[in-house]
């Protein structure tokens, strides 16, 4: 046998350095135990990523070193085992430098860092050299790119094996992995946090093939795991053989100690290890929304969410979400019918909750709705009823829910999708109202795929057909005045999602998406209820970004904006 290399694949937690220090030892642990020489942590693991403006506090960034010498201290008696911390440090002892006018940031304070320890010592610090500033990313308001490659040396086998270094971004690009190669490096060993979208896990796979076929060494990708605000990061975490073949792969969306064996052998190292099935996207999808609900909820400390569920699709479909992520025990539906409700409606909503075992209640909204008509019929006088009457409703439902989100300490989980956000389909302080937008990112027609896929899997153990027939196969509805349609005002879903994957998405210009085939005037109107409900947008709560742009971090808008395109 060569040598042995872990990868902790674990599920951090921002600014808890304690408790990060505890899991990264406890890794290194149960590493060791099994023979492994190196240990990989993910990019940043010592203070969760993305820290943000944290990293503009030297007493922060002196706090992460901290931390890591407490893990090299309680890891000394690990004999041989080399563990790749992730963490910031300072530019300079003095911190950041200010601003001549001393209240900005005039460069950035730091380095997107891995130490090395082994027992007890810091042998190696590598800075990473390619910094990302697109998508979710800012990384050069925070950090300074290293300059130069780091290969450690590990002895195992009756030899000395030669680890080249790189973190996260530093794989996409050629220059570091070929410096790395160059300096004598035997194994390419890349520490991450890459955050989730459809699809990236098969991008990254891909690209570190590249490397692989680049330099002609083996690769170990060491991933994080957890939900963080609006990212998620799935795990998924693999190691390459020099031909760029898998070799091993941990499971997604769960913590895990992925051991990867590397063996010497007369054709070169033979590379081995557990190989997870990658599942489909649905499953995906799923899964991430799952992870990243429950770690909002449960990493800021609420006790449980409260939906309010309508007897549609998308309340449907988060509640779902929410029982999967949290259990019945922690999750509240609420339906509050007014005089536009279908019976059916109340019906599908109170079968659901049932379905899925969660509390729930009615609290009809018709009196509530007729005090507000009648406190305002004065001043409405002689203007005919339109959308001021419809919002009222949501927002007496919004006021309710956080009624009940204040006095139980539940966080109220919105149930507006992507198609809606993006149309301006949906009520400021009504149906935004809320803590968290599970489906913020997910488009109608994806909301759909989602509910038909989670009617025939149980991942979760909480029962198949947690969703009735009727709430997926009915016309979907805002139910805010007589026999109401979505499609009364909007494009058909179908068309109105593809026209957002366009223009919002991948930035495709109105006349580029009619030259596809796709009507102008639906076009013309998709694009301009993109550009005019901003301001919605702006005041909408963080939710899960699951796509390559979501309307958040990456999405970056003027609210009073006169080009039209």
């Amino acid at each position: 046998m060569a040598v042995k290399i872990g990868v902790a694949q674990c599920n951090f937690v921002v600014g808890d350095l304690v408790g990060n220090a505890r899991r990264i030892v406890e890794a290194a642990q149960a590493a060791h135990a099994q023979g492994v020489q190196v240990l990989l942590t993910p990019e940043l693991a010592i203070c969760g990523y993305a820290a943000e403006d944290l990293f503009l506090r030297p007493a922060f960034v002196d706090a992460c070193d901290h931390a890591v010498q407490s893990v090299a201290a309680q890891t000394a008696h690990l004999k041989g085992l080399h563990i790749v911390v992730g963490q910031p440090l300072p530019v300079a002892p003095s911190g950041a430098a200010e601003h001549p006018g001393g209240r900005s940031v005039g460069r950035a304070p730091c380095l997107n860092a891995a130490s090395v320890l082994c027992e007890g010592r810091i042998t190696h610090r590598y800075a990473k050299r390619e910094l990302p500033n697109y998508q979710v990313f800012d990384e050069r308001r925070y950090f300074v790119p290293g300059e130069q490659p780091c290969v450690f040396e590990v002895a195992a086998g009756g030899r000395v094996h030669r680890i080249g270094l790189l973190i996260c971004e530093d794989a996409w690009h050629a220059r570091p992995a070929a410096e790395t190669a160059d300096a004598g490096a035997e194994v390419l060993c890349v520490i991450n946090a890459s955050p989730f979208h459809i699809g990236k896990g098969d991008e990254r796979e891909r690209a570190m093939r590249d490397r692989v076929q680049q330099t002609g060494l083996p690769l170990v990708y060491a991933h994080l795991v957890g939900g963080q605000d609006e990212i998620v990061f799935e795990g998924r975490s693999f190691a390459l053989d020099a031909q760029g073949r898998v070799a091993a792969r941990a499971p997604s969306f769960v913590e895990d100690l992925l051991v990867v064996e590397l063996d010497e052998t007369p054709a070169g190292l033979d590379v081995r290890g557990p190989v997870a099935a990658v599942p489909s996207t649905e499953a995906d999808l799923w899964h991430a929304l799952v992870l990243g609900t429950r770690d909002y909820v449960s990493k800021n400390g609420f006790p449980g969410a409260i939906i309010g569920l309508s007897g549609g699709i998308d309340s449907a479909v988060v509640l779902a979400i929410a029982t999967d992520a949290l259990g019945p025990e922690r999750v509240r539906a609420v339906m509050m019918p007014s005089p536009y409700t279908a019976d059916i409606s109340r019906l599908d909503a109170r079968d659901m909750a049932a379905r899925l075992g969660v509390r729930y209640d009615e609290i009809p909204i018709g009196p509530i709705f007729e005090r507000f008509l009648a406190a305002l019929d004065p001043l409405f006088e002689g203007r005919p009823a339109d959308a001021a009457e419809e919002n009222l409703q949501a927002r007496i439902r919004g006021t309710l829910l956080m009624g009940l989100s204040n006095k139980f300490g539940s966080i109220v989980l919105t149930t507006g999708n992507k198609s809606e956000l993006a149309t301006g389909y949906c009520t400021l302080y009504g149906d935004m109202a809320g803590g968290f937008a599970v489906i913020k990112d997910v488009t109608k027609t994806w909301v759909w795929r989602l509910a038909r896929w989670r009617n025939a899997h149980d991942p979760f153990g909480r029962g198949l057909d947690p969703i009735p027939q009727r709430i997926i196969t009915r016309p979907p509805s805002a139910e805010l005045r007589p026999n109401q349609k979505d499609q009364d005002t909007l494009p058909p879903y179908e068309v109105l999602d593809a026209i957002v994957e366009r223009y919002m998405e991948n930035d495709r210009s109105p006349a580029e998406i009619v030259a596809e085939g796709f009507p102008a005037a639906a076009v013309d109107q998709v694009v301009r209820l993109i550009r005019v409900n901003e301001y919605k947008r702006r005041q909408a709560p963080v939710g899960i970004r699951v796509t390559h742009r979501s309307f958040g971090k990456d999405w970056r808008y003027p609210n009073t904006n006169h080009w039209h395109g």
